[in-house]
């Protein structure tokens, strides 16, 4: 049985977000000595979420308007791995608001920037296979 055309359509637009998102962390982090790291985590996240979402929307499971990834990821059926950690979830979660403030944290480091774009490409990679492909046509 095919996918609805409305589901589809969806679908691509949040792997088209998605792939913005990581587009723009990956840019960033190539700025070498000025790489704002909080940002670039900041991107990875959204992109790891925006991807959550998009899975969702293919499987036509509602979700709520959060930025929890371990919270959407709970809405995932269990016959569908996805390779995250529990602290990998932690990590990009705290990045999506948190992180972006200012506020006593310790400084985000280009090594913290490295881990959660490769969480977030390990994501983005599971949820790939499992996504229907006319999804993921307009996206790279």
């Amino acid at each position: 049985m095919s996918e609805a055309p409305e589901t589809l359509r969806l679908a691509r637009m949040w792997v088209e977000k998605a792939e913005e998102d990581l587009l723009v962390a990956e840019l960033l982090l190539s700025s070498e000595e000025s790489c704002p790291a909080s940002t670039v985590c900041f991107h990875a996240q959204q992109c790891a979420e925006k991807y959550v979402k998009a899975l969702l929307v293919s499987l036509s499971i509602p979700f709520p308007k959060v930025h929890d990834i371990g919270e959407l990821l709970h809405l995932v059926p269990a016959s569908i791995q996805v390779p995250l950690t529990a602290e990998e979830q932690e990590q990009l979660t705290f990045y999506a608001t948190t992180a972006r403030y200012p506020g006593d944290y310790e400084p985000v480091s280009r090594e913290d920037a490295e881990e959660m774009i490769s969480a977030a490409r390990k994501l983005r990679d599971a949820i790939r296979s499992q996504i229907p492909p006319d999804a993921l046509s307009m996206a790279n």
